[in-house]
């Protein structure tokens, strides 16, 4: 199964949610350019780019046909091209606490516009104040365990790779294709997600021709502070014969 970040987020934040996971699944995981570990890309790239890159480091690896996608917030948007436009590589899809770009149900503006800068991942003070209110779920009442995930800035890369990932989704929707994806999809969604409100979860599904919504109560990074209950969700989403879709 191939994971795909969120925003400003390197690939060891979800290590609760894959330690949760059936061990049996091979688990890939990568920083997007300029995040992370990853060297910063030479200048701004698109979501097509991107999925054309993945689907080389796949092959690289030995992964040479079709894996499992799971894209978490920005993450998902880029999972949804993937399976959309790397159809060839992608077997089934599973899409946690993410929309349909600029085509959407927004959150409110007041919380929005934490978004636009990393600084909640280099101030601790900063995440402190606004984790419940960004975040929602547990976060309202332990801010400390959103902190924990995002490691106050250590995992984050450069503020040119931030940018990057918001210009690579600016003006992207995945509205007009959703109805030609023919991969089985899990979608997950908190009932207390303010970056993603559940209506947009609600109209994903009724989009993708072949896919499930499972509503979790929690906020937006419940894949990790709620990953005993969701990891088994998605085991047994992927593990499901085929004819159980039908």
């Amino acid at each position: 199964m191939l994971l795909i970040n969120g925003i400003g987020v390197s690939l060891e934040a979800f290590e609760p949610f894959v330690q949760e996971l059936d061990p049996d699944v091979d688990v890939i995981r990568f920083d997007p350019p300029g995040i992370g570990g990853s060297a910063e890309s030479a200048g701004p790239y698109r979501f097509t780019g991107l999925c054309r890159l993945i689907a080389q480091m796949l092959t690289e690896l030995g992964y040479g046909g079709r894996v499992d996608v799971l894209g978490i917030s920005w993450g998902g948007g880029v999972a949804q091209h993937f399976a959309a436009f790397q159809r060839s590589r992608c077997r089934r899809l599973v899409l946690v606490a993410t929309a349909t770009g600029a085509l959407m149900v927004p959150g409110r503006p007041s919380v929005l516009v934490h978004m636009l800068t990393p600084q909640r991942h280099m101030d601790r003070t900063y995440l402190h104040r606004i984790a419940g209110d960004l975040y929602g779920g547990s976060a309202r009442t332990q801010p400390e365990r959103i902190a924990a995930v995002l490691k106050h800035g250590h995992f984050l890369g450069s503020q040119a790779g931030y940018v990057y990932q918001l210009a690579a989704a600016a003006g992207w929707t995945s509205v007009p294709f959703l109805p030609t994806l023919r991969q089985r999809t899990l979608i997950l969604a908190g009932d207390d997600d303010p970056i993603i409100p559940l209506a947009n979860a609600r109209l994903m599904r009724l989009l993708i021709p072949r896919s499930r919504l499972h509503v979790y109560h929690g906020g937006h990074l419940g894949l990790v502070t709620e990953a005993a209950e969701l990891a088994p969700v998605v085991d047994g989403f992927l593990a499901a014969p085929l004819r159980a879709f039908a």
